[in-house]
């Protein structure tokens, strides 16, 4: 039955890809969870003298590293640590509910880290950090709730670790 709904995810990706008015379709009948609580923290200092991290919803992930689960209906609330010197020549998508055909040529339609280099080596931001994070992006029900409370906290963390002063948010 997995096997099943998968087939189905896949098929419906697909078919947002090809038929525009199904797309419009789907993104229509989507309604967000909100939240008054989301803080927001004006960056401190110019882009220019920032270090920036990635943090994508595309469920891009490392060859050897385990594939997020496309198995639980309710998603996979679990990160990926990604590196930033090898991500561009071993990766991989794990993601059902985005046609990512094109990603697999091109890395940075989803996860523009090679343009992030080059924003840093012409001066536009100050660095690249070492990691970014991926998560898978299809989150619902308890995990949704651990993702909020656990996962989450956990990546705002170690970026303030690294000393990270903004990230940029890429969807799947």
């Amino acid at each position: 039955m997995k096997k099943l709904t998968r087939l189905k995810n896949r098929c419906i990706a697909r078919l947002a890809y090809s038929i525009p008015a199904f797309a419009e379709f789907l993104t229509a009948s989507y309604t967000p969870q909100r939240s008054e609580d989301v803080p927001w923290t004006p960056i401190k200092k110019p882009l220019a003298e920032s270090k920036i991290a990635l943090v994508t919803t595309a469920g891009v992930h490392h060859a050897h590293q385990k594939p997020f689960d496309m198995q639980d209906s309710a998603g996979d609330s679990t990160y990926r640590m990604i590196d930033t010197e090898t991500i561009e020549q071993d990766y991989l998508i794990t993601h059902d509910y985005y046609d990512h055909r094109d990603a697999e040529n091109d890395l940075n339609i989803i996860f523009p880290v090679t343009r992030l280099k080059e924003m840093a080596a012409d001066g536009i931001v100050g660095s690249v950090a070492g990691h970014h994070v991926s998560f898978m992006g299809h989150i619902k029900g308890s995990h949704l709730e651990s993702l909020i409370e656990n996962d989450a906290p956990e990546v705002a963390a170690r970026f303030v670790q690294d000393h990270v002063d903004a990230v940029l948010l890429t969807p799947g």
